[in-house]
């Protein structure tokens, strides 16, 4: 059987082509996506993932709340890979989706296409912020955002530390708004 271990900062080893929902840890998660940077590193300031995926679920019902703050959680174990490469890398998607099914069974979501749909949204709705706050200047129109206004709001990106801090006390919000039911 092939695998491909990784291991996290927490000391756990993940197969990422046979992973568990067991081998998922929120805090593993929060550390790696703090550490990653948007955009492959091209924003004119460091902005994590971390950071980004609280922002996408501040903006989502309260219902899709978790599952928006864990919408890029894959990459904590997989890595980053900008979307144009991520696209024409079978390989890369298909331990992406693996990943991509043990978080969802680990933390119990359960998405239809219309909340998948709802998530895209607001990702794109804050690619279109982020382009606007933290990308080079141009004018070159991207035409994956024909359409999408920015939040009104600027990002002032946070360090590593806060964003870690941010993503967890996120969870722990939603957390508890989906084991009430909210």
């Amino acid at each position: 059987m092939t695998t491909a271990l990784i291991q996290t900062v927490s000391g756990r080893y993940v197969d990422i082509l046979h992973p568990s929902p067991g081998d998922i840890e929120i805090h593993d998660i929060a550390h790696h996506l703090a550490h990653l940077c948007r955009f492959g590193g091209a924003c004119r300031q460091f902005y994590s993932v971390a950071e980004h995926s609280a922002r996408v679920a501040a903006v989502l019902p309260r219902r899709l709340r978790l599952a928006g703050l864990l919408h890029d959680a894959t990459e904590a174990y997989v890595g980053d890979v900008v979307s144009p490469i991520k696209r024409i890398l079978p390989s890369y998607q298909y331990a992406e989706g693996l990943v991509a099914e043990a978080i969802e069974a680990r933390f119990g979501l359960q998405l239809s296409d219309e909340d998948r749909a709802a998530i895209r949204r607001a990702d794109l709705t804050l690619l279109a912020t982020e382009r606007r706050d933290l990308m080079p200047r141009d004018d070159t129109e991207w035409p994956i955002l024909a359409g999408v206004a920015p939040l009104p709001e600027r990002i002032k990106p946070l360090s590593i530390d806060d964003a870690v801090a941010q993503f967890c006390v996120v969870y722990e919000e939603y957390a508890q708004l989906d084991l009430i039911g909210a």
